[in-house]
């Protein structure tokens, strides 16, 4: 694959050789996941009764210090696949009902993924694919997409790229995860909702991070007046510290006022479509046991 040889996945525009050596992500030219099953603790509608059929993708093109799935995303923890491999789980997962296929942090491996889609999608595939992403790309990785993902399900992260630079290493998070939502929108227009279960359209998920609610109402501020209702927007209060971090906020959990006061902002502003969240999300048992045994 010509993109691997000279990787532009992502805005950090490495041009690494992933044939020869990983890229900044970590990714070689080899997929590889870390693990794979039903997933029920998605939005609603994109899990459902039946469950996401989620496929967690080793590595990730952000380095986010707060990172839950740490393991993985910067251990680099799971096992290479060939494309039928890939193939095969999709396939599994829709024989167990999963209502999607829950792509979860693909970024780097945009071209093997279209390539294996494009051979089973439609034909054998019939349940929609959805596109799980930090929002980090590039709009020209995005465009690849098209016709392969039927439900973007974008975090927006941070507006002030200050924090972008102090929390993910990158000094550019806004620009370019606005650019490719915009393409996820244009791709696939007015969100689709059957049977109380998403078909197609654009979740935008906003992780309230403690002590950057005004960050968080600009991203909200930001996302309806561009899109309207066109888009759902997934307001979450799950951010779980996991190990003493240099930053002080970061090392509590979100507090319920500060919850409130972005749902409050959000509904002053007029946002109908929205997910927000109740009960106790800030926890560890939300994040898989990474177990690839089974792939």
């Amino acid at each position: 694959m010509k993109e691997l040889e000279s990787c532009c996945l992502c805005p950090r525009n490495c041009h690494i050789n992933r044939y020869q050596k990983p890229g900044v992500c970590g990714a070689t030219s080899k997929m590889k996941i870390a693990h794979y099953g039903l997933h029920m603790w998605e939005e609603p509608i994109i899990s459902g009764e039946a469950g996401s059929g989620t496929i967690f993708f080793s590595y990730c093109n952000l380095k986010c210090i707060f990172c839950q799935n740490y393991k993985i995303s910067t251990e680099g923890y799971g096992k290479e696949v060939s494309k039928e491999r890939f193939q095969e789980l999709c396939l599994d997962l829709q024989n167990k009902n999963a209502n999607n296929i829950n792509l979860v942090t693909p970024t780097h491996y945009v071209p093997q993924i279209v390539e294996a889609l494009q051979e089973i999608k439609d034909k054998i595939l019939k349940i929609p694919v959805v596109y799980n992403t930090s929002s980090y790309e590039n709009v020209e990785t995005i465009k690849k997409l098209k016709g392969i993902v039927d439900i973007y399900l974008a975090d927006l992260k941070y507006y002030d790229n200050d924090l972008g630079k102090k929390y993910s290493h990158v000094s550019n998070y806004f620009k370019y995860a606005s650019l490719a939502i915009k393409e996820m929108v244009e791709q696939t227009g007015q969100f689709v909702i059957k049977d109380n279960i998403m078909q197609k359209g654009v979740i935008v998920r906003i992780l309230i991070l403690p002590g950057h609610v005004d960050d968080a109402k600009k991203l909200v501020y930001y996302l309806y007046t561009t899109y309207k209702d066109n888009i759902i927007i997934s307001l979450m209060n799950q951010y779980t510290p996991l190990r003493k971090l240099d930053y002080t906020n970061l090392n509590r959990k979100l507090k319920d006022e500060e919850y409130q006061e972005v749902i409050d902002y959000a509904l002053d502003l007029g946002v109908k479509y929205a997910f927000i969240q109740e009960g106790e999300t800030q926890s560890e048992s939300f994040i898989p046991n990474f177990d690839c045994s089974m792939i």
